[in-house]
């Protein structure tokens, strides 16, 4: 679904010291005895924090039957393990708790982890699952695919901005789901670029893309490419799950790129809180009730020594953002994932 494109979120101010505190009321029946904890990262974009509550609202609406409820690890309030207590308190018995994520990077690997380690110490009764991030997923792809067609850019050269993260599989899970996406919309170009943590970060990206496209026929014959005599052209879409500082960024870098280039860039969004995501939310929640969770191990950071990145390897989970997150907080420490921490999993 293509949602707001300008929000008006302010680039270069410092974030607010505390985290984002509307409260909301509870979703779902008032006491069950299953209950999903949907856990996203936080921002201290009002935006994106609405938009992650409101897909908690379409999968509570998905399962009637369970509590569902949305915590975060930091920056936004309330924090996930203060939900799980409050999920406990409403008499569930047994929790799933899901990455609200699209990778399995660190956060998911090991700060999520971290709250279902703590919570079951606290909760010794309940029984507690840990399920997968949302990942690669056809229904990410349809969605992306129709952004695309609504605003013109399916066919065109692609451009697929990821956010980026020091976990090398990752990173690589980011261009194989961008290109499924070109697959999909039958582009014959595709680039990928980042928002930070890796490279190419998006200025590179689009002049490299530039670079590219200058020294080739831009009459590829696909549906919707360029023709000859017409102002160039290329289609953008971010693989983000919601809107925040860095697709804001991204889009001042991007108008600068085209005052300079005259390449238009046409813009098809991020994912956003699409209904479709309730059918990938749903499944993570089965799989984990049968103990079927989808992470891939096997080129993981904290399994495989990448060079530069062997300390990694065997860390236990939790050195990110956990202890639900309040600790982090306290410390004062905010960022825009612009950062540079390693965060820990063992398997």
């Amino acid at each position: 679904m293509i949602v707001e494109r300008f929000t008006g979120i302010p680039i270069s101010s410092k974030p607010a010291a505390e985290p984002q505190t509307e409260k909301r009321p509870p979703r779902g029946p008032a006491t069950a005895e299953d209950a999903v904890l949907l856990v996203g990262h936080g921002s201290h974009c009002k935006i994106s924090a609405a938009q992650m509550h409101t897909i908690g609202d379409l999968a509570a609406e998905a399962m009637p039957d369970r509590i569902v409820e949305v915590g975060f690890l930091e920056m936004t309030a309330p924090p996930a393990g203060v939900v799980l207590d409050e999920l406990v308190a409403r008499g569930a018995k047994r929790v799933v708790i899901i990455p609200l994520m699209l990778l399995a990077a660190s956060h998911s690997k090991s700060d999520v982890p971290a709250i279902v380690v703590e919570g079951r110490l606290r909760h010794p009764g309940v029984e507690l699952l840990f399920g997968s991030p949302l990942g690669i997923s056809p229904e990410l792809v349809q969605i992306g695919a129709a952004n695309l067609e609504a605003v013109g850019g399916a066919g065109l050269p692609l451009v697929v901005v990821a956010r980026g993260t020091s976990d090398p599989d990752a990173n690589s899970d980011a261009v194989k789901l961008s290109r499924l996406l070109g697959e999909w919309v039958q582009t014959d170009f595709l680039f990928n670029g980042f928002t930070g943590m890796t490279w190419p970060l998006v200025p590179d990206a689009l002049n490299q893309v530039a670079a590219a496209l200058n020294g080739q026929d831009w009459d590829t014959g696909g549906p919707g490419t360029n023709q000859p005599g017409q102002p160039k052209r290329i289609a953008l879409f971010f693989g983000f799950l919601c809107n925040g500082k860095l697709i804001e960024r991204a889009r001042n870098q991007i108008a600068e790129f085209t005052e300079r280039t005259g390449i238009e860039v046409v813009d098809a969004g991020y994912f956003g809180p699409d209904p479709l995501l309730v059918d990938i939310i749903t499944r993570r929640v089965a799989e984990a009730i049968d103990g079927q969770p989808t992470v891939n191990c096997d080129t993981c950071a904290y399994r495989a020594a990448f060079p530069g990145q062997e300390d990694k390897v065997g860390q236990p989970i939790g050195i990110g953002h956990s202890h639900l997150a309040a600790e982090h907080r306290a410390s004062g420490h905010s960022h825009d994932h612009d950062h540079s921490h390693d965060h820990g999993h063992s398997h």
